[in-house]
């Protein structure tokens, strides 16, 4: 097992938004000089909000630098993933450099930490109440100044002020068994290489992710499924994906649609969520894993055309034993909800 990734899965209802603003307090709390923060979402109830709000002013007090890099919301109509709403009255109150990014196409979909340029906390989990305690998710640390170093490149970009669409390269060379992949630019690469991995699996491909219609990847889903000599599963928001299969009915992407089909009936669960809707529960399937054979891909990119073209990062690695318990987190999470099926 490589002993530099630590891996933290949730499910709805199996933990508490009080734990696990604890835990990220625990990495917060370990900082020495610097934290930047790049996060979608920063929207926390009273109580989550004084343990990480006083995780950051004790850093600070530290004589930590902290940079916080948050999306800002725009009108023009998102599906997936809904659109972020960063509590700023909040966010003014923190000693903090705070660096709003304009997600104008395309959003700044991170949800990551890089502490003191050495460890780096990601994964698909927002920093909200409802991330934590409703939703399906991984959280992904990362202890490698090398990787670390590959993330505060990204930060740089990302507060540059150069829009987000000219971020994100293509993949870095490995470090320490782990490659890191960041997207826009970077994103039509990412999603063939996980369709090739899924192309190449032998054995097993285990999958969540709240929506699957990038091109590559559903492609290679489906001739998996349709060979059937490799074991598919995995688990989807139900309420998102019925949405993008709507919207490909009379459009240019229609041909998805019998792909998408291949996968209905068996291989998928679908989780029945809550509409999206400001100010109500947000209860989405919002984990994003890939696991083909013992290869792992885990961060905050939806299996989806709009995540290529959003801010997202990725973490690529080759490693049984964390296969292995992420393969049986998807399988605990498809037991949960009834198979995948899509109305007319």
């Amino acid at each position: 097992m490589n002993p530099l990734i630590t891996l933290r899965t949730l499910t709805d209802s199996g933990q508490s938004p009080r734990e696990i603003a604890h835990e990220i307090a625990s990495f917060l709390d370990k900082a020495e000089h610097t934290l930047d923060l790049a996060q979608y979402d920063f929207e926390f109830g009273a109580e989550t909000a004084h343990i990480i709000g006083n995780a950051i002013r004790a850093a600070h007090a530290r004589g930590v630098t902290v940079r916080l890099a948050y999306n800002v919301d725009h009108r023009n109509p998102i599906p997936v993933p809904p659109p972020a709403s960063p509590d700023l009255d909040l966010i003014t109150t923190l000693p903090v450099t705070a660096i709003p990014i304009a997600g104008v196409p395309n959003l700044m979909h991170h949800k990551y930490v890089v502490r003191d340029g050495r460890a780096v906390l990601t994964g698909s989990t927002n920093w909200t109440d409802d991330s934590w305690g409703r939703q399906e998710n991984l959280i992904v640390i990362v202890e490698s100044p090398g990787i670390a170093a590959q993330y505060i490149a990204n930060f740089e970009e990302l507060i540059s002020g150069a829009p987000v669409a000219a971020t994100g390269a293509s993949a870095h060379p490995p470090v320490d068994g782990i490659r890191v992949w960041f997207t826009p630019r970077g994103g039509p690469d990412l999603s063939h290489r996980i369709a090739q991995a899924i192309g190449l699996a032998r054995t097993r491909v285990r999958i969540c992710s709240p929506v699957v219609s990038s091109g590559p990847i559903l492609g290679a889903l489906a001739g998996a499924v349709a060979a059937g000599k490799v074991d598919v599963a995995g688990c989807v928001d139900a309420v998102q994906l019925q949405g993008v299969a709507l919207q490909w009915k009379d459009a240019a992407s229609a041909w998805k649609l019998p792909l998408l089909g291949r996968l209905v009936g068996g291989p998928l669960s679908a989780k029945p969520s809550s509409p999206f809707a400001r100010g109500h529960l947000h209860d989405s399937m919002h984990a994003k894993i890939v696991v083909a054979d013992d290869t792992v891909f885990a961060g905050s990119f939806n299996l989806s055309r709009s995540g290529e073209s959003n801010a997202e990062n990725v973490l690529e690695f080759d490693d049984a034993d964390h296969a292995d318990t992420l393969a049986a987190f998807v399988d605990t999470v498809r037991a949960r909800y009834d198979e995948l099926k899509l109305t007319a």
